[in-house]
């Protein structure tokens, strides 16, 4: 894979490293963490962890919560 196919993650813990993730993989977690904020506006880390779990448990093959939270946090820190 060429470094085109990743994102690389930022962490907004500066003592903490940043996560090269394969950039499909990104956006499919990105789009579903849109969406449920565009369907059911402000909630709890995990009540949207919860949405995005459901929305892509028969379309992912990893952890859905780690690459939510590696995401969650890069969109965050890049003010998404």
């Amino acid at each position: 894979m060429n470094s085109d196919e990743f994102v690389l993650a930022i962490n907004p813990d500066p003592m903490q490293y940043s996560v090269r993730v394969e950039r499909a993989k990104y956006d499919l977690v990105r789009e579903a963490i849109l969406d449920a904020m565009f369907d059911h506006g402000p909630m709890t880390f995990k009540q949207l962890g919860d949405l995005v779990e459901d929305h892509l448990r028969n379309n992912f093959d990893d952890s859905v919560k780690w690459y939510y939270t590696i995401v969650r946090q890069d969109m965050e820190v890049r003010g998404e």
